[in-house]
């Protein structure tokens, strides 16, 4: 079994939790993903390497969504909650997008529990272009479909995806849809809590935070178009090398991909190579 669920905080957390070796990795999902969004890296070798423990952040998935308590802070003591659950003092902590700005809230404000922190495609802000990509990929979450079905094909032809498909990829997507009594489908994740998760980002000073960092860290980006030819990256590398650079020793790497397609299929490779060289180095405090 690998599906787990844990009353933290008094919300229901659902989590997965695969065996491997040390250190145990805490995978932290993007904005409206779930715990599958890593399924990707755990098939290209991730797991069993290492340990990896992905949650449903509170709101999204099949953890528990309460009406409010969608601070960064709120989300760090639900993680920080999971570690004491599982008698873990200190992760690695690696954060895909939203998941990123977690990790970099973690480090900074609870550096006794972080042992180092592997940034996947993050900035400390973004650009309009990049803004109205999240907004139109986040319109699945107030739209019901006929069926899961449905669902599928709506997300596997939306302009953002091009095209990118694989089994991966569909099962991360299928792990969000909640088919309702009708036989109609609908997201999991709550768009009200994402939009307050939205609201609550722009509230931390986050370049502040940044050089509270004393982990080992590394940011992993893949500058591709999200999109067709031409589209703007989620990340574009100069805003990711801007923040790289403003994390004292943190190291910038390029992959392939884009802000999706990089942790899954063959893109996912290059992910899982940097972040077993890094994670396994000498480096950890």
């Amino acid at each position: 079994m690998i599906d787990h669920y844990e009353q933290i905080n008094g919300v229901r957390i659902h989590y997965l939790d695969r065996d491997g070796g040390p250190p145990p990795i805490v995978l932290l999902p993007g904005l409206s993903a779930n715990a599958h969004a890593f399924d990707g890296l755990i098939a290209a070798g991730l797991s069993p390497r290492f340990r990896t423990i992905a949650p449903d952040l509170r709101g999204r998935g099949d953890s528990g969504k309460p009406d409010t308590g969608y601070t960064l802070e709120d989300h760090a003591a639900d993680v920080l909650g999971l570690l004491d659950h599982l008698g873990i003092e200190r992760a690695t902590i690696l954060g895909h997008s939203f998941g990123g700005l977690l990790t970099i809230y973690l480090a900074a404000h609870y550096p006794k529990r972080v042992s180092k922190i592997v940034l996947i495609d993050v900035a400390l802000w973004i650009i309009d272009d990049t803004a109205k990509l999240i907004r139109v990929s986040l319109d699945r979450l107030t739209m019901v479909f006929p069926s899961a079905d449905a669902y599928i094909g709506a997300i596997k032809s939306a302009p953002y995806l091009d095209g990118f498909w694989d089994p991966m990829v569909e099962s991360y997507f299928r792990a969000e849809i909640k088919t309702n009594t009708d036989g109609t489908a609908q997201a999991r994740t709550s768009a009200a809590a994402i939009e307050q998760v939205i609201q609550n980002i722009s509230a931390v000073p986050w370049r502040e935070l940044v050089t509270q960092i004393a982990a080992p860290s590394i940011l992993i980006n893949a500058p591709g178009p999200y999109g067709p030819p031409g589209a703007p990256a989620i990340v574009p590398a100069a805003l990711a090398r801007e923040t790289a650079a403003s994390i004292a020793g943190c190291r910038y790497v390029e992959v392939p991909g884009n802000h999706l397609s990089m942790v899954f299929g063959e893109n996912a490779k290059h992910v899982v190579a940097a972040v077993t060289e890094f994670v396994s180095g000498a480096a950890a405090a």
